[in-house]
């Protein structure tokens, strides 16, 4: 992945908590499986939504920080993996009513800010080239 300084919904950008990181070695095979809590931008028949979830890879060795998992994370085409959506008047996502409030509690202020980075994260990082 790559860093833009500016946000085009269609590159698909994601901004990302850094200190999210997980990582976890598959002990057979010497690979890790990292994950990071990530959030975006899409836009469903013509309405923009926010969403909140999860960008992940398998890498090997292990990244030394989540900067170098993202230099590496080169292959987008699974995307995030999204775990909660707002559209600005429904929800979807989990069904446990605390985390359906702690996405909500980062997903309306982000939409109502739209394009804005929310505040813990880091943005805007693309599977796509840089800008032009």
């Amino acid at each position: 992945m790559i860093r833009e300084d500016r946000f085009l919904i269609s590159r698909k950008p994601y901004a990302v908590d850094l200190s999210s990181l997980r990582l976890r070695e598959d002990t057979e095979t010497g690979w890790f499986d990292g994950r990071m809590t990530a959030v975006w931008f899409r836009r469903k028949q013509r309405v923009t939504v926010a969403c909140i979830g999860t960008l992940w890879d398998h890498q090997k060795p292990a990244p030394a920080d989540a900067l170098e998992f993202l230099a590496r994370h080169d292959d987008g085409r699974y995307g995030g993996n999204c775990l909660g959506r707002w559209d600005g008047t429904g929800y979807w996502g989990a069904e446990v009513p605390d985390v359906q409030e702690q996405h909500l509690a980062i997903l309306r202020p982000m939409l109502a800010n739209f394009p804005a980075i929310p505040p813990g994260y880091d943005g805007w990082w693309t599977f796509q080239g840089g800008a032009r």
